[in-house]
């Protein structure tokens, strides 16, 4: 086996699910740099690394350094300390000043920042505030060097090291040495895998008691991820074992002892053994208790008379349909409602015209929707404020991302009237926040359409609340005249009742073109972003255009489309900087799209802005639309990983936004994604043109397949049961 030491000196590809990566090493007496190939649990740009290996030749790329093992080293010489202080690892210390940094005190300069950091106030550009960031960040990097070493041993990288240590502090190897499944639970942004990697490194039994309990709960978080809130018993037993590689009978041991500690809930009331994470079971519960004594205890029945209807018209300046009337009527009577309807039926219509009618009675009204974009296209609808309901609920966040809401059951909201829009897009836990910070004697009005995907969080809330048919539902069904001349509009209704859109009507906006092998419809979309429909409407091909795709991966995937548009669109230029974050390529002027909810920056996942700025220390100014006004947010090198390009975006990322143009390629190769509901949201975000480019053979597959995966969950019967037993009594 050989060895070779070298500096990472950029991370051409990263697998985030495996630690799959390949790297160009600096390596000493090699005039080029060496490509390395291998499983690593962790890197960064800057770091030096001891390998061992042997060496491959691939038929495309050449010599390859294929890795077998490897550990991290302290950077010793001049180029290696640049390197590593320039990566981003300490926080106010970017290329610019860990270049001044060498400068001044070259091979000296670790020695410096732990001994006598003050001799950094001698850089211009570095002050007391700054010195005292970079002191902080030092501090902690130092103190984490010992747990580093350790996780090396077993093959896990600083990064990880940095999260365990700012848990558990100097108990951080105690902990792993007693239990590293701890982590998983425990550690914001660690999970099963990583540290069964870490205890099976440490030679733990892969059928400890700590291990399958572990097992069992991952592979409950990762049914959550699929939308499911319960899982029946059998089925958890055998995904858990094929994961574990165990058979079912210890499992059995596990399970008990994680319902005996109440991290599990098995609920017997429906025939068979149902498994929750606790707090999806409490949440559920609480979900339809809490609707129905909303609907129960109503302060009081509201006076509406067709006059008064039609009063509100005049005032509106509106005509309202008859299912619109009708949604008035029940929202005057009952304390919960539910309207839901499809596009071009009148949604917004119903809620000005909600908002007209309470105003009338003296009411205090508060809008919200579960994203920034849903809540902006809400406030310019109504002229009405409209916040994203973690706002609505007052948010706060605490340390390594738990969340905590200042209005409860304890402090509920103070409106009379909470409206909710885009409810498709709200899980089982937001929906338990929700509706327990709504004050008994109020009003709940849920907006939404059925039919789209339903929310990325676990549960399919909108549709089991109507499919338990407890609460009064109004379906807006009529298409107004307007709505009518849209070929999005009226295509999105076909394919919702699985018929065949209407294609290429002339002088309409859908349009279908006919393109058979994936590299020319990748082609065709770069051709219609660039050039095509910029020139036909005078467009901005990034501002008014939107990629949407049902698939993450391939040819016709989010990553691969990125990268070609980012190309194309906002190629590198002598007066762009840019950033390298392990396999990405972060510019100035990139429409970026946040990835996960971070409280304390107050940006959320699928939230859409564009980078303004990267400065000479690798923070990266990003500039996103808010419902009323623009925001920037600064991010560190280290937090890129929140961030994604965002020319193309998945359809579940879509949810809850318009887009004056929506280009999608629709092909065989998406067989997995190709749904009815998937392709009914892609249309319904379409505002002015939808443009479709694939195969006709595609289209009708999605357009048939009405079998979308039916999620876990009870909240339908449990409404049932709490109305039926009020019935009872």
């Amino acid at each position: 086996m050989v060895e070779l030491e070298g500096t990472v000196e950029k991370i051409t590809y990263y697998n985030q699910e495996n630690g799959f990566a390949v790297v160009k090493l600096l390596v000493k007496d090699h005039e080029d740099l060496v490509t390395v190939v291998g499983y690593f649990h962790s890197l960064e740009v800057g770091e030096v690394v001891k390998l061992k290996g042997i060496w491959t030749m691939h038929k495309e790329y050449g010599y390859q350094f294929k890795v077998d093992c490897y550990e991290t080293l302290m950077p010793a010489t001049v180029k290696e300390i640049e390197n590593y202080l320039a990566s981003g690892v300490i926080r106010g210390i970017g290329p610019a000043t860990a270049k001044k940094i060498v400068e001044l005190f070259g091979d000296k300069s670790l020695e410096v920042l732990a001994t006598s950091p003050e001799e950094l106030l001698k850089i211009p550009g570095i002050g007391n505030k700054k010195l005292e960031m970079i002191m902080e960040s030092f501090s902690q990097q130092q103190a984490t060097r010992e747990i580093m070493l350790f996780l090396q041993q077993y093959g896990i990288g600083p990064s990880v090291g940095v999260k365990i240590y700012k848990n558990y502090k100097d108990k951080s190897i105690e902990v792993l040495k007693e239990n590293p499944y701890r982590l998983a639970d425990e550690v914001y942004g660690i999970g099963f895998k990583t540290a069964d990697r870490i205890a099976q490194s440490m030679g733990i039994a892969r059928d400890s008691i700590e291990r399958l309990c572990a097992g069992l709960k991952y592979t409950m978080y990762k049914s959550a991820d699929e939308g499911h809130v319960y899982l029946p018993a059998e089925e958890l037993l055998y995904k858990a074992s094929q994961l574990l590689n165990v058979k079912k009978e210890p499992l059995e041991q596990a399970f008990l002892a994680l319902e005996e500690k109440e991290d599990i809930v098995v609920d017997r009331a429906w025939g068979r053994e149902d498994v929750y994470l606790a707090a999806f079971y409490y949440s559920e519960n609480a979900v339809a208790r809490r609707l129905f004594l909303l609907a129960a205890m109503v302060d009081k029945p509201l006076d509406i008379s067709e006059e008064d209807i039609d009063k509100i018209e005049e005032r509106c300046n509106i005509k309202l349909a008859k299912r619109q009337r009708e949604a008035l009527e029940k929202a005057a009577e009952h304390g919960v409602l539910i309207i839901t309807g499809g596009p071009g039926t009148g949604k917004t219509t119903t809620i000005q015209s909600l908002l007209e009618f309470f105003k009338g009675h003296d009411l205090k009204v508060a809008l919200a929707a579960p994203t920034g974009r849903a809540a902006k296209r809400m406030a310019e609808a109504t002229g009405m404020e409209a916040k994203t309901i973690h706002r609505l609920l007052e948010y706060s966040a605490y340390e390594e991302g738990s969340l905590a809401f200042g209005k409860d059951m304890d402090n509920p909201l103070a409106e009379d009237v909470i409206i909710i829009d885009e409810v498709s897009m709200v899980d089982i836990i937001l929906m338990y926040h929700l509706v327990s910070a709504v004050r008994l004697g109020a009003r709940l009005i849920l907006v939404g359409d059925k039919d789209q995907l339903p929310s990325v969080g676990p549960g399919s809330v909108l549709r089991e609340i109507i499919e338990s048919e407890q609460l009064p539902v109004v379906v807006l069904d009529e298409i107004f005249r307007q709505a009518k001349e849209s070929m999005i509009v009226v295509n999105a209704h076909r394919i919702n009742k699985g018929y065949f859109p209407y294609l290429n009507v002339k002088n309409k906006d859908f349009f279908f073109e006919q393109v058979l092998l994936p590299k020319d419809i990748l082609q065709t979309v770069l051709d219609l972003v660039k050039t095509r429909l910029p020139r036909y409407q005078n467009l901005d091909p990034i501002e008014d255009i939107q990629v949407l795709t049902p698939m993450k991966k391939g040819l016709l995937g989010v990553y691969n489309l990125n990268e070609s548009l980012q190309a194309l669109l906002n190629p590198l230029e002598p007066h762009k900087k840019e950033l390298h974050f392990r396999s990405h390529i972060f510019r100035e002027g990139d429409k970026v799209m946040q990835v996960k909810n971070n409280y304390e920056k107050e940006v959320f996942n699928g939230d859409l802005g564009r980078i303004t700025k990267i400065d000479e220390e690798g923070r990266v100014l990003v500039t996103f639309a808010d419902a009323w006004q623009e925001r920037e947010v600064v991010y560190q090198a280290q937090e890129m990983e929140e961030l994604s390009l965002a020319y193309a975006i998945s359809v579940h990322k879509s949810q809850g936004s318009e887009f004056p143009i929506v280009i999608m390629p629709i092909t065989t190769q998406h067989y997995v994604m190709l749904q009815r509901n998937l392709l009914y949201t892609a249309v319904t975000r379409a505002k002015k043109l939808m443009v479709l480019v694939g195969t006709k053979e595609a289209l009708t597959i999605a357009i048939q397949n009405n079998k979308s995966l039916r999620r876990y969950g009870h909240l339908r019967d449990r409404l049932v049961q709490e109305f039926s037993q009020a019935i009872s009594i």
